[in-house]
């Protein structure tokens, strides 16, 4: 068997007819016969036969998409993690998943989540050691991307469910600009925080995916239409200079494990080292005024979004659902609209920021992924950049001494998405040096 393609890798030998599509998903889905049983990553998978007779021409040609059971998908079981959805099969796919089949890519199946993207865990298994998390809520499309099933993996971010499973199984993970990736399909945990992102193996494969699937008309409520994504030599993005990074200093620092912080120190040593300039940094207090702030907007919201959970099937949801019904519905409406204003405040003042630094480089975990499946782990250095809605991107750097992955966050400005992935490419060849 062929090692695992990246994506560009793969679309690229199929399209020039070096790689047999059928020899490809067949691959595919002998790994997954393999690994599936301990990693446990999906909830429903195609046959071989359902794979190749859903090919057709197209830029994703005969890729293999796995796809967080968030995401409607008209041809499988949907059940968003709850056994209230356990027979759901919706009657039409998600806007992105709509994107995929159009550009020829087959849905190769459905990828555990923790319950309503929440924290009651799934299955899944990190593939990196079977008595680890992969990080939640989109468990399976981290852990089946790091395992070479797929190339690409559908996800969706609240507070720090793409950056920080990508962290834990060691793969990309890109949370793009709010609003800039298709929502239309996606069971909402909150409307003014939810994103839907990628996992992938490298940052170019990360921007592709982004490219083909990306907003490009203003059809949702908050939606966003930004460029292409290209990733250019360094020196060309910044006319002639190199990268000035901060690395930012939080107050929840304490934290992080010993191995966390010597990879931060590490990781902006590499990155000076290729001839960027870094600077620590501390943000304004206020800034981080918005955790707690994000925790009102998703309670109150997904109070909303629940109600109907709570009233018809309260034995099918669980204490962590319920627990965050009741908070919802203990803010006040004005604590819901200051949380809104401080939300519209932090995304503008943010841009002062930017106009001194090119990105930002932060802990994307505490470091390496929990032991045990029942906690995915904590979403702390996540959720800021979930509030104000910038981009973030999660990049391996190294492991522990248990041999878990361990890996940063660049953080980009809101709708700057073409300056971030060309710093995050830049970073990733830093850190293989």
């Amino acid at each position: 068997m062929q090692p695992a393609l990246g994506l560009i890798e793969a679309c690229n030998l199929i399209a020039n007819k070096q790689l047999s599509v059928n020899q490809y998903l067949g691959e595919c889905v002998v790994r997954a016969d393999e690994l599936e049983p301990s990693i446990n990553a999906f909830t429903a998978r195609a046959t071989l036969a359902t794979l190749i007779e859903e090919v057709h021409p197209g830029p994703l040609m005969g890729i293999p998409v796995v796809v967080k059971d968030l995401i409607d998908t008209k041809d499988f079981v949907t059940s968003y993690g709850s056994p209230i959805y356990q027979h759901h099969t919706p009657t039409d796919d998600a806007q992105i998943v709509k994107h995929v089949r159009k550009l020829g890519g087959v849905i190769f199946g459905k990828t555990v989540t923790t319950e309503f993207a929440w924290r009651t865990p799934g299955k899944t298994s990190n593939p990196w050691n079977l008595a680890h998390t992969p990080g939640g809520s989109s468990s399976g499309s981290a852990a089946a991307v790091a395992s070479g099933i797929a190339p690409l993996g559908l996800g969706s971010q609240t507070a720090g469910s793409i950056i920080r499973p990508a962290t834990y199984c060691g793969v990309v993970g890109y949370k793009a600009s709010f609003g800039t990736v298709p929502r239309l399909g996606v069971h909402p945990v909150s409307s003014s925080l939810d994103h839907v992102g990628f996992f992938t193996r490298s940052v170019a494969d990360a921007a592709y995916a982004f490219n083909l699937l990306k907003n490009n008309s203003v059809t949702e409520e908050d939606a966003h239409v930004i460029g292409d994504l290209n990733i250019k030599p360094i020196q060309e993005l910044l006319q002639g200079r190199m990268p000035h990074i901060a690395v930012l200093k939080t107050p929840y620092d304490d934290l992080l494990s010993d191995e966390q912080i010597n990879v931060m120190k590490t990781s902006g040593a590499s990155l000076e080292k290729s001839g960027a300039t870094t600077e620590m940094i501390e943000l304004p207090a206020y800034y981080w005024e918005g955790i707690e702030a994000l925790g009102v907007l998703m309670s109150c919201e997904a109070a909303v979004v629940h109600e109907k959970h709570l009233a018809q099937h309260p034995e099918l949801i669980s204490a962590d659902i319920k627990e965050l019904i009741q908070k919802g519905n203990a803010y006040s409406a004005p604590d819901y609209i200051k949380a809104k204003n401080l939300q519209k405040r932090l995304r503008n003042s943010i841009k002062e920021v930017f106009s001194r630094f090119d990105a930002i480089l932060a802990p994307a975990a505490t470091g390496e992924a929990p032991k045990g499946l029942e906690f995915t782990g904590n979403p702390i250095f996540c959720s800021l950049w979930s509030f104000i809605g910038t981009p973030a991107i999660a990049l391996p750097f190294s492991q522990s001494q248990h041999g878990l992955p361990l890996g940063v966050q660049l953080i980009g400005n809101l709708l700057e998405d073409q300056k971030l992935i060309n710093i995050a490419a830049f970073a990733e060849g830093s850190f293989k040096k």
